[in-house]
């Protein structure tokens, strides 16, 4: 029997110290409602299969078993979990998978019992048989863990592994947390493979909010400008440009998808009413004439060097705008639409709203380079929450998702709005501060109620953090690296019940 298969397509730091991890790890194109029970578990079960290829045992697979465990045994279903693993057991990916094409595919497993291996093997697989939920069992590495099992035609064990979803659309599996917890599988590209011998160190390694802060007074650069030389170890300028850009079009795009969308209700249970399009109708009516375009348009180049920002300052009805673009992300999450984990699906409206509220509203330019500024800013800050804490509410409650991502949006919003370095770590802090204690109680286990409106409600934290921090003069009370390891704290202590 082959156990806990190795892998070697990692490109995260091998430093155990850094906090390092590419921005393009972080910040990844998935698909609803949940990064760590929709996006982490496809990424388990592609990665399973491509084991059972490289062991030389996929020809001998009749049948396979899903055990799924803790968290994911008592929200899955909710959130899609199952469905998820069978997509994924067929060779799709969350960042290129057809949304389109899930619900027909699922329905025709169920209809006929087959389950095509990697799209290519067909196997016996009753959904209802073939995965387990362990509602009162949690294995003791992580809250949201998964084990395959693969059978040959004689009905013996010749494959398993276990999986652990931990946030973000991450995965680890059990060797690797033992060996290296940033051992971290993503995507299945084979640029990624070619990329781990260059990906042994960072340019600039650092492991807390103090030594971000450090390293850039010493260099003379911004948090930006130190995470693109850090990107610049994996990726060259145009490889990292066409990246950005991506995300940021993805974010765009679900904002737009979410505000113009005809479905009356999301799907599951709660039957909820998607509220995005008559609050953007409205705010339409207030803010644009009526030729106007809803795409932001991007000016400048991307690898021109960051300039300076100028303080800039708030205007429009902000508490509108923030509330429209993240309900709108949120709703296309809770319908099963395609989103960027930012740094969760659950937390994924929190960050494209502000950036858009900014780039259309506050911004002259509206350039390449400021939703570079943006996203690396954000990007360093929920570094440091993911190596000191956690982004899985499954661990952490909801502070480990809105709380994270109105902490990086809010330093984010910091930094293109021209604060100082301590002012952005000032504004991170305070938008945690805020959050402490925040649980995870989705209704009926869906990524709806009231998941929807605390990404709304972070948005708005986000900026009035960002606007204290700049309007303060004085030296503040509490760090950033305090308040991340209260917020770990805080999880810990936290009952079960509650995350």
């Amino acid at each position: 029997m082959l156990s806990s298969f190795r892998s070697d397509s990692s490109v995260s730091n091998t430093n155990e110290n850094d906090a390092v991890i590419s921005t393009f790890d972080l910040f990844s194109i998935g698909i609803g409602p949940s990064s760590s029970h929709t996006v982490g578990p496809m990424r388990a079960a592609k990665k399973f299969i491509e084991e059972l290829k490289q062991n030389n045992v996929f020809h001998k697979i009749t049948r396979i078993r899903i055990d799924l465990y803790g968290s994911l045994a008592l929200t899955g279903k909710g959130h899609g979990t199952p469905n998820a693993i069978l997509m994924g057991l067929e060779g799709e990916t969350p960042d290129e998978i057809d949304t389109a094409k899930i619900v027909p595919r699922i329905a025709q497993i169920y209809e006929t019992d087959i389950l095509k291996l990697d799209g290519m093997n067909p196997i016996k697989f009753i959904p209802e048989k073939h995965i387990i939920f362990h509602y009162h069992e949690s294995l003791p590495i992580h809250p949201n863990g998964m084990r395959f099992i693969a059978f040959d035609e004689q009905g013996d064990c010749v494959a398993s592994s276990e999986f652990f979803s931990t946030g973000g659309g991450f995965i680890i599996g059990e060797t690797e947390i033992h060996e290296n917890r940033k051992n971290i599988f993503r995507k299945n590209n084979n640029d990624l493979i070619k990329q781990k011998q260059n990906a042994m160190s960072s340019a600039f390694p650092f492991s807390t909010a103090g030594e971000l802060l450090q390293i850039c007074k010493r260099e003379n650069m911004t948090i930006a400008q130190m995470v693109y030389q850090n990107e610049l170890q994996w990726r060259s300028k145009g490889e990292i440009k066409k990246k950005v850009m991506e995300i940021w079009n993805i974010m765009d795009q679900s904002i737009r998808n979410g505000c113009l969308s005809t479905v009356e209700y999301l799907p599951g249970s709660l039957k909820v009413r998607r509220r995005a399009p008559g609050l953007y109708n409205k705010l339409l009516k207030d803010m644009y004439p009526q030729n106007s375009s809803n795409y932001t348009a991007i000016k400048n180049s991307l690898l021109q060097p960051l300039a300076a920002a100028t303080r800039k300052s708030i205007t429009v009805n902000v508490l509108d705008v923030i509330s429209v673009y993240a309900i709108a992300v949120n709703e296309e999450n809770a319908a099963g639409g395609k989103v960027v984990t930012a740094p969760t699906n659950g937390a994924s409206g929190v960050i494209p709203a502000v950036l858009k509220y900014y780039l259309e509203f506050i911004s002259e330019q509206s350039s390449e380079k400021e939703i570079m500024d943006f996203l690396f800013t954000s990007a360093a800050i929920g570094m440091l929450y993911k190596k000191r804490a956690s982004i899985s509410a499954a661990e952490m409650g909801c502070q480990g998702e809105i709380g994270v991502a109105c902490s990086m949006a809010a330093a984010a919003f910091a930094a293109v709005m021209g604060g100082t370095l301590e002012q952005i770590e000032d504004a991170a802090e305070i938008g945690m501060e805020h959050n402490l204690g925040l649980t995870c109680d989705p209704i009926d286990g869906l990524v709806q109620i009231p998941c929807i409106e605390r990404n709304a409600l972070g948005g708005i934290k986000a900026l009035g953090a960002a606007q204290l921090a700049l309007r303060s003069r004085s030296v503040a009370k509490v760090t950033l690296d305090q308040v991340i390891e209260t917020m770990r704290q805080t999880g810990i202590d936290m009952q079960t019940k509650y995350k």
